[in-house]
Parts: C-alpha cells; structure tokens; sequence
C-alpha cells in the first residue's frame, strides 16, 4: 500500500473546520482546505505559520526607496544640477524635501509589484499553468480538505471519520 490522497467534499465552513480540529486532533495529515473565501479561524486548526511575505514587502519598499533616493541625487546633483539665481544648488539634503512624495510612490510601486510577482511565482500562479481543480463546485459554494495518508494509516477507518465529521462526497 502507498501514500495516497483523499479528498473531502463540504458544504459547511463550520464543518470543514470542526472536521480540520477533529482529525488533526486524532493525528491525522490534512494537509490543505481548499474554499470560495477565507474562512477565519482555518490557518491556527491547519497549524500553519505565519507568513514571510511581510519581510519581502519591506525589502522591496527599501528597494524602491533607495532607486528613488538615487533618482534624485542623480537628476539634480549629478546630471542637471539647477542654478537658480545664480546659487547652484549641490546640497543633497536641500533638494529632498521637495521629492518626498515621489520617493513615497516609488517606495509603494516597488513594494506593490514585487509582493505580487513573489507571491504569483511562489503559488505557482503564472500564466498558462492549469490549476488542478478536485470539484467544479469548490469555487461557488464548497469546501474540499486534501489528507494525505501514510502506507500505515487506515484508509477505512479515516473516511468514515471524514464522513462522520459531516463531508458530503469523498474522493
């Protein structure tokens, strides 16, 4: 006997969740639920840790900070500084008030974009790639929750659990 994936079909979110608590509670794999919208609660009863996103935001806003910091100093100091009056301005520090605002947009598009291209790329969400679906209905009004199953465990003994727990269909 080998590892095998076992689906089960709901259309409650709360017995979806009582049934994530029940069987991890019992030791057994529920690897994933997949459902129409977030369902609260659902991230804690599958154990699942926090996110790195946060940190990928951050890295990419300082990014886009730094490239409109450079921007800056490049147009204004480097490339065409301004003689206005006859008093050449070569300050860094006195040309920044005036582009705080450009330095914040850049920081939030390079922030925006690159959260959305890392989170695409690590979902495997890209353009062409078919998403496998377990049930047509799943995006309307059900709920499926993936278990994974060791060559030890009971496959009979978990889908009656699955069904008990209040699952319409198993597959």
């Amino acid at each position: 006997m080998s590892n095998q994936t076992i689906f089960g079909i709901f259309n409650d979110e709360h017995k979806v969740l009582h049934a994530v608590e029940h069987l991890r509670s019992h030791n057994v794999n529920v690897t994933d639920v997949v459902s129409p919208y977030p369902i609260h609660g659902m991230d804690d009863a599958l154990g699942l840790q926090k996110t790195r996103i946060s940190i990928c935001g951050f890295l990419f806003g300082i990014t886009g900070t730094s490239l409109a910091l450079l921007m800056i100093w490049y147009m204004n100091i480097l490339d065409w500084p301004m003689d206005i009056g006859g008093k050449p301005n070569y300050a860094f520090f006195k040309n920044m008030p005036a582009f705080i605002p450009v330095t914040f947009e850049s920081t939030v598009l390079c922030a925006a974009h690159g959260m959305v291209i890392t989170f695409l790329l690590r979902c495997k969400i890209l353009p062409g790639v078919e998403p496998e679906v377990v049930h047509p209905r799943v995006t309307d009004d059900h709920y499926v929750m993936q278990i994974d199953t060791r060559a030890s465990d009971d496959l009979e003994k978990i889908k009656a659990m699955v069904m008990h727990e209040g699952a319409i269909e198993i597959r």
